[in-house]
């Protein structure tokens, strides 16, 4: 099992950029697939970006392909979402997720831990 708290939320106008980490806690951080969630008020959480436990493999939701970057630090048991170019439909809480196994990575239900995520707002 391990422990997620994500961090490096904020709000950032049109075009900018943000970057949020998630950290994890215990040593099994590197055997876990990674991925990070959103959800708007009033919607479902949808998937953003998964990343593999070597980091060698990467998906995205097309919404955000192009604009944001999903990467790892085993090392520091963190993975990072880079977000670029931003739109006000990008605004969400943003949840960081982890799984075990091989399975859908878009699908929430595949996570087993979860962060408690962390808000980013983009102005127009």
């Amino acid at each position: 099992q391990v422990q997620l708290v994500e961090s490096g939320g904020g709000l950032v106008e049109a075009g900018g950029s943000l970057r949020i980490s998630c950290a994890a806690s215990g040593r099994t951080f590197s055997t876990y697939t990674m991925g990070w969630f959103r959800q708007a008020p009033g919607k479902e959480r949808d998937f953003v970006a998964a990343i593999s436990w070597s980091g060698g493999g990467t998906s995205y939701a097309d919404s955000v392909k192009g604009r944001f970057t999903i990467s790892r630090d085993n090392a520091k048991n963190t993975v990072y979402l880079q977000m670029n170019s931003l739109k006000p439909v990008d605004t969400a809480v943003y949840y960081c997720a982890a799984a075990r196994g091989v399975g859908p990575l878009q699908f929430a239900s595949y996570y087993s831990n979860w962060g408690q995520g962390t808000q980013v707002t983009v102005s127009s």
